[in-house]
């Protein structure tokens, strides 16, 4: 078992897009538990593949027409558990790639990560009649972009019971093949792991603005004059 604890990465101004998808996430699925409606939310928010592939509801009417379920899986959680890995992820990872983007950058690339997550997925089990929720397929983003940006940031990881430091590179290229071994009846979305985790890698570099070359002072120093 390999989970991270946190990085070693300063950032440069506080995350407030990723704290307010955080904050979002965690209302939402505190509100669906206290009024004991968390299956029901799933069904109308979720992104369900057959629907999508149909573009028409099949069970209880979603909340917003298919595909634009898609956006509204990103918020909504299956338990407590799922929530809170999703919001750790996403808060180890979420605010340098926050700090290099900015704010409004970051939530677009949030969003379109995830919706390509959740296609991949639907392409994958096109006749599923689950419904997707959760907003892995955007952290998987979030990790793409990350490992591309900061490959050699430190992770302080718990390994089983040992806390060792690990480039961003190797913890998320053992995260991500851990994706790879996932089956399609586990039960998890493991395509929308994939999908969002390359369109983070193709995409961080379109939304990421270069960085400015720092300015050097030179000292001017005039030749000797002439004898």
């Amino acid at each position: 078992m390999i989970f991270p604890l946190h990085d070693h990465n300063p950032r440069s101004r506080f995350p407030r897009a990723t704290l307010a998808l955080m904050l979002i996430n965690a209302a939402i699925f505190l509100a669906s538990a206290a009024f004991d409606v968390v299956p029901e939310l799933e069904k109308r928010a979720g992104a369900i593949p057959l629907e999508i592939t149909r573009l028409t509801d099949l069970d209880l009417p979603d909340l917003v027409p298919p595909p634009f379920t898609i956006l509204t899986s990103m918020f909504v959680h299956s338990g407590i558990l799922h929530l809170l890995g999703n919001m750790w992820f996403l808060w180890i990872f979420g605010d340098n790639i926050e700090d290099r983007l900015g704010k409004l950058k970051f939530l677009a690339f949030y969003l379109l990560t995830g919706v390509v997550g959740a296609v991949s997925q639907c392409l994958l089990m096109p006749a599923s009649p689950n419904p997707m929720v959760g907003a892995s397929g955007a952290v998987a983003g979030v990790l793409g972009g990350y490992v591309l940006l900061f490959p050699r940031a430190r992770i302080i990881t718990l390994l089983f019971i040992f806390r060792v430091a690990v480039p961003a590179w190797v913890f998320l290229g053992i995260w991500f093949g851990a994706q790879l071994f996932l089956v399609n009846h586990s039960g998890i979305a493991w395509m929308a792991h994939v999908g969002g985790f390359l369109a983070g890698l193709g995409l961080v570099r379109v939304f990421a603005a270069p960085r400015p070359i720092p300015a050097v002072e030179v000292e001017y120093i005039p030749p000797p004059p002439r004898r």
